[in-house]
């Protein structure tokens, strides 16, 4: 039988790379005063998620209703990912700013059928707007506070 009296110890501040990931996870979060930002991605998630039924475009246009509701919880999980979590989910911020040009062009793009009313295009190209910001502001804290680049030399 082996001796197991010694317990081999589970702790990890000997392993070398443990300076480097403390270095990197306090970078990502005292640089990120993304904290706010991230709570308004939320926000204009949930608003788009419901803007059919505020601006009451849902049974005029059905398609942009539904896209709109789907849009909206996309970047309703992506903000709450955000603000949860963001040392897993701050290279994920870009996809925001994308978002926010689907949401410009998105009365155009669902509605070929017919036109969208003035209303229902205003409404897609503020909230547009403002995703797009805050996916450019999220995207450049994220790459601000990123990891350094591996030289190709």
């Amino acid at each position: 039988m082996s001796d197991l009296s010694h317990h081999a110890t589970t702790d990890i501040t000997s392993h070398p790379d443990v300076a480097e990931m403390r270095e990197r996870y306090a970078r990502l979060l005292s640089g990120r005063q993304a904290t706010a930002l991230d709570g308004l991605v939320l926000l204009a998630g949930m608003y788009t998620a419901i803007s059919p039924w505020v601006v009451h475009f849902r049974l005029t246009s059905p398609e942009l209703a539904v896209n709109n509701l789907v849009i909206g919880l996309v970047l309703t999980v992506i903000g709450l990912g955000l603000t949860r979590s963001p040392e897993r989910m701050y290279r994920l911020s870009w996809t925001c700013a994308v978002i926010g040009v689907w949401m410009i062009i998105s009365p155009w793009v669902v509605t070929a059928g017919h036109r969208p009313t003035a209303g229902l295009i205003w409404n897609n190209v503020w909230i547009g707007a403002v995703t797009l910001a805050l996916g450019l502001a999220a995207t450049r804290l994220a790459m601000a506070t990123g990891e350094p680049r591996e030289s190709t030399t």
